[in-house]
């Protein structure tokens, strides 16, 4: 099944075995809860390898760092599905249980299909020890901040408490109590399936499932970028260097590195004399996120461009972070499936559907990555059809058409489950009024912008050497039989043109799909925008370019790496100089990650300040009134009964009852329920009968709306005395039975209750 273990790989084994002691001492009480969140990976990994392998048939680990990715999406979306239908409670071990039957189903799938190419068992391993080096580092690094506090942890946070808590899908909203959640939670979800599998509980899931990520996004442009070189040069010396430099080029460029706006401001910006948002004269990390419409202002139009650097440092579990490992394995079946043979007739290939099928989940993931996923596999598919020399052009259109069906088809089935019970908050596409200045744009892209287009010029003129060398060779054959003769050279050269883009250009033209759909990501915030409830408070684009320019860094990313390995490992000075330049520049953005490090999170070289994994700790420092009467209900109520609090704006301490039980409430956070549900009448509606059960004394009219909400605890605490002043203490009291008391604050069970 595998080639021979090397001593080198007993070597990697060993240092595999030193990490892990490593992080017994590192981690402290964390230890426990990540080593059984790493042995649950590598036996999803192992489980799934089979169907990877035949997946990732010309990758020369068998798609190794891909298999526990493509074993969480099938086990996880199999037990939602089961989940959602009401076939299936949603607890540990039932989820184990599916998903174990599903690794005995893809150990058969190998018995019965075996595949001629042996993965190299050695590159695996090493592959094993970066991840997990990547994954206890990342653990290590979050260890200094794992507060679930601050920006909109405590909605992610909130998401898979109530997950945790609910053994149906969907749980109820933390912060819309009456209903389910409205939003795309599929990147919660597939915490919790982990989380729930292997025992750990949420306040240490939240901050092993960021450090998972954060691993994965490494390691997973490194196997693309790394199988994308190896296959442009494997005739060459040296191949395999060249492959690892652009993996790790890939990983870093991808997971670590800044933008342009860091290299300018963070690095250069005090010796050019350049201006900070707020008067500050000195950068902050998160300044490369908030650059166009901030500095300089432009109340008419704030924006966001975060990428995964910022993600990982910030740490809050959101859609567009959690989904990276999803649509990078995408990617990674798009390549695999372009770089596969030519077809039988219409028979879909296993890569593709694969691909449709991830890409179809995103609508429940990240909703925005199913726009963007699918435009970038419709690129691939006319690709293939241009470059595929398979028949006629009207063959070859009429299997365009036919594969991009398919996807729609595919994607549009995988997707149905979340659909049903989703209603979209999108109020349609609007043209932008406003645009961001030309030097602004250079700044932040100008950079892959210009290796996109040098990379664009290698390859045509490469090209054009090919088909010049074709000529040459057609024209001083000899000249016998010349009708027959120029029949069968005009095929050969055919097949020689073809069996050159296919074993030799291929990485490039996909560099290139990257390069060109990135750069379309970038562009069309400039033209649309899609609507929502932010468009008249100053950011009508931002939603639409945030979510955009985070993939359009990703793809960007990918890109650049492939190229600079391409200019560098050229034989033509002006490339090597070029690829010198390139990764120079690309070296001062990876700047970004220790200097976000040290902003942000602290000295990590001081262990004494290292807080643990747990993302519940903060609780009695930061509420000491409440942290006890929170933890009480942690640890005494089952299930998703309504318990009341104070409701609250979004991104700040309120409805922090609800964020860490996941316990729900009536109303939360005022603005994200209004962009997720569209009806602020009732959301005031809300927050007013809150009001009223807080502080009236008419005991009817708050009976009356004890019974509408279906409220079965009260939570009386520093938040409620904050907001209201003066709450009527002894009338909440009265409305049942007082089971929690301490330290300012209580807790009533209603009879609802």
């Amino acid at each position: 099944m595998f080639t021979k273990i090397k001593n080198s790989s007993i070597g990697f084994l060993a240092v595999l075995f030193l990490m892990i002691a490593a992080a017994g001492a590192l981690l402290g009480t964390g230890f426990f809860p990540f080593f059984r969140w790493y042995l649950l990976l590598l036996v999803i990994g192992i489980g799934f390898f089979p169907l990877t392998r035949i997946l990732f048939p010309a990758f020369c680990d068998g798609g190794w760092l891909f298999s526990r990715v493509i074993g969480i999406a099938v086990g996880g979306y199999a037990v939602w599905v089961l989940g959602l239908a009401g076939i299936l409670q949603f607890t540990g071990h039932r989820a184990l249980t599916v998903t174990l039957i599903f690794i005995g189903a893809c150990w058969v799938l190998f018995m019965l299909r075996p595949v001629k190419q042996k993965p190299d068992i050695n590159r695996m391993i090493a592959e094993e020890v970066l991840f997990f080096g990547l994954f206890l580092f990342w653990a290590y690094l979050i260890g200094f901040r794992p507060q679930a506090s601050g920006t909109e942890k405590f909605m992610d946070y909130g998401f898979m408490a109530a997950m945790y808590r609910s053994t149906s899908l969907p749980a109820k909203d933390i912060w819309y109590g009456t209903d389910a959640i409205n939003y795309y939670y599929g990147g919660q979800y597939f915490g919790v399936y982990l989380g729930k599998m292997c025992g750990v509980g949420v306040s240490y899931a939240y901050n092993i499932y960021r450090a998972m990520i954060a691993a994965l996004g490494f390691v997973l442009p490194f196997s693309i970028v790394h199988q994308m070189v190896l296959d442009r040069f494997k005739e060459r010396p040296h191949a395999g260097g060249w492959a690892a430099a652009g993996g790790l080029i890939g990983g870093a460029a991808v997971s670590l590195a800044g933008n342009g706006h860091y290299v300018l401001y963070g690095i250069f910006g005090k010796a050019l004399g350049l201006s900070m948002p707020d008067g500050r004269d000195y950068y902050w990390f998160a300044d490369s996120t908030r650059y166009i419409g901030y500095n300089p202002v432009n109340t008419a139009d704030r924006t966001i461009h975060e990428f995964p650097a910022y993600s990982f440092i910030l740490g809050d579990v959101h859609a567009h972070m959690c989904n990276i490992m999803f649509v990078l394995t995408a990617v990674a079946l798009l390549y695999a499936w372009i770089c596969t043979g030519r077809e039988k007739k219409y028979i879909p290939d296993a890569r593709f559907l694969a691909a449709a099928a991830l890409i179809g989940m995103f609508q429940w993931t990240n909703f925005w990555d199913f726009a963007i996923y699918f435009t970038v596999a419709f690129f691939c598919i006319l690709f293939r059809a241009l470059h595929s020399g398979c028949g006629s052009r009207k063959r070859r259109a009429l299997t365009a058409v036919y594969q991009t069906a398919l996807l729609a088809v595919v994607s549009a089935v995988f997707s149905i489950p979340f659909r049903m019970q989703f209603q979209s908050p999108v109020s349609g596409v609007k043209f932008c009024q406003t645009h961001t200045p030309l030097y602004q744009l250079l700044i932040l892209w100008g950079f892959p912008f210009a290796v996109f287009v040098l990379l664009i010029v290698t390859v045509v003129r490469d090209n054009r050497g090919i088909k010049q060398d074709a000529v040459t060779k057609r024209d001083t054959d000899t000249k016998q039989d010349t009708v027959t003769k120029r029949d069968t050279d005009t095929k050969q050269d055919t097949d020689t043109k073809q069996d050159t883009v296919t074993k030799q250009r291929l990485p490039d033209y996909f560099a290139l799909i990257l390069g060109l759909c990135a750069f379309g990501l970038v562009l069309v915030p400039e033209i649309v925008y899609v609507r929502d409830i932010y468009e008249s408070s100053g950011y009508p684009r931002s939603n639409t370019m945030f979510k955009m320019t985070y993939q359009a860094f990703i793809l960007y990313g990918m890109m650049m790496a492939y190229a600079v390995i391409c200019f560098l490992a050229s034989g033509r000075r002006a490339r090597r100089v070029t690829g010198i330049v390139a990764a120079a520049f690309l070296g001062l953005t990876l700047g970004y990650f220790p200097t976000s490090v040290r902003q942000y999170i602290g000295n990590i070289f001081q262990y004494k300040n290292y807080q643990g994994l747990d993302a519940a700790a903060f609780l009695e420092s930061a509420y000491p009134d409440d942290a006890s009467a929170i933890r009480w209900l942690n640890e005494n109520v089952t299930g998703q009964p309504i318990v009341l609090e104070a409701d609250g704006d979004s991104y700040s301490t309120a409805c922090r009852v609800s964020a860490m039980t996941g316990l729900p409430t009536v109303l939360g956070w005022y603005v994200h329920e209004w962009l997720w549900r569209s009806d602020p009448e009732d959301l005031n509606r809300r927050s007013a009968d809150i009001q009223t059960i807080y502080t009236s004394d008419n005991t009817e009219e708050v009976q009356s709306l004890i019974e509408k909400y279906g409220i079965s605890y009260i939570f009386v605490g520093s938040e409620e005395y904050a907001k209201y002043g003066t709450v009527n203490t002894e009338g909440i009291q009265a409305l049942g039975e007082v089971v929690y008391s301490s330290s300012g604050a209580f807790i009533v069970k209603t009879a609802e209750g």
